[in-house]
């Protein structure tokens, strides 16, 4: 195992990594830390733990999107981070909204767990 440095939202992680996948754990972490800069760049969320929790569902749901377009297709390698709301349908961008809330209640004010 191969150990990265990488950097998310500013802050230093030490990774472990299997030989010969340092470059998808690189585009990993380069989809993370773009999905939490737009979220914190908003100016909504401030909490670090918020935005990694929106970041992680906001990412899970452009997963889960792809797979339900295109069940049979392989996901591709690298697909650059967009906004989700800009391609949801008005049910998902409801449900989602609704998930959003729900964690920000869940959360509380402070941006930590109940």
């Amino acid at each position: 195992m191969k150990q990265i440095e990488v950097h998310i939202l500013q802050q230093s992680y030490l990774l472990s990594c299997p030989e010969g996948h340092e470059s998808r754990l690189l585009e990993a972490v380069e989809r993370v830390d773009t999905a939490m800069t737009r979220i914190r760049d908003a100016g909504k969320v401030r909490a670090r733990e918020r935005i990694a929790v929106l970041a992680a569902l906001n990412l899970a749901f452009e997963v889960a999107d792809r797979e339900a377009a295109a069940p049979a297709a392989p996901a591709p390698a690298a697909v650059p981070a967009s906004t989700p709301e800009s391609a949801l349908a008005d049910g998902d961008e409801q449900r989602l909204r609704h998930l959003v809330h729900r964690l920000d209640e869940a959360l509380g004010d402070d941006g930590r767990l109940l």
